[in-house]
């Protein structure tokens, strides 16, 4: 690698740690860095997994506050992300990025759609729910929002195949589902997606370094860069108030979405 690539790659890694951590969308910074550099599709898309793994634990470690009061909620919705995460990492290792390229703007713009008026969403199941008696009994002060549904493990299982194969805006897909969901604290919804994203990297990192997909030099310097980014975007995120936070995410998945519709081939 020259110097010029090493940088390239060093501030791709660290916007793409610090994006994930505050609004998802950091492979939008690293994944095209790898590119640029050189390295081919499918081996950019399994290195810039792996170079994304410690960051997102990293952010997940920064929320662990948060994230005290989900412990029976995140064992399943845990076991969801372990096994999409594996079956996105076998189907690219199979097919390749070409196959889903068209598709990913689409799934973009969608998720922020979801993402930007989950409330509006979220107060119609929620009406729905008291309307039918669903609604279940109080929960205590460390145990907010711990019950989850089939309906969002299953969303949870698609989504993490989705970042198991790709993975660009994984972290948008993510928290739309969750917000629709019921899940109303934009902060606690960062902390779900970021301990939730770390599960999908770990296996599909497993995988990828089993296949032998992964450049290991442009891929050591992206994980440094993108360790500390992730670390310090979430320290920030956690300040951000909720609101802000919210216009944070819906633009960065226009963003998103609007640079795969130009880049995806017609």
């Amino acid at each position: 690698m020259t110097p010029l690539g090493v940088l390239l790659i060093g501030a791709g890694g660290f916007a793409a740690g610090a994006a994930n951590s505050v609004a998802g969308g950091g492979t939008f910074f690293s994944f095209p860095a790898l590119l640029a550099v050189g390295v081919p599709p499918v081996m950019a898309n399994a290195s810039n997994s792996v170079a994304l793994w410690p960051g997102s634990l990293a952010a997940a470690w920064a929320y662990r506050q948060e994230l005290a009061r989900y412990q029976r909620y995140l064992l399943p919705m845990g076991v969801a992300s372990l096994l999409g995460g594996i079956a996105g990492g076998l189907l690219l290792l199979a097919a390749g990025d070409a196959r889903f390229a068209t598709l990913i703007p689409w799934l973009l713009a969608f998720a922020t759609l979801l993402f930007a008026f989950s409330p509006q969403l979220s107060a119609a199941l929620q009406r729905l729910r008291q309307r039918n008696n669903t609604a279940a009994p109080a929960a205590g002060p460390n145990e907010q929002h711990n019950t989850g549904s089939v309906g969002g493990w299953l969303v949870q299982l698609l989504v993490s195949i989705y970042g198991g194969f790709f993975g660009a805006g994984m972290g948008i897909l993510m928290m739309a589902s969750l917000a629709i969901g019921g899940h109303e604290d934009v902060q606690h919804i960062n902390a779900l997606k970021n301990l939730l994203s770390a599960v999908i990297y770990s296996v599909t990192v497993v995988t990828f370094i089993a296949a032998g997909a992964v450049s290991w030099p442009h891929t050591g310097v992206m994980l440094l860069t993108a360790s500390a980014g992730g670390y310090l975007g979430a320290r920030l995120a956690r300040k951000i108030q909720g609101p802000w936070l919210r216009r944070v995410v819906i633009a960065v998945g226009s963003a998103l979405s609007l640079y795969y519709f130009f880049k995806t081939p017609g």
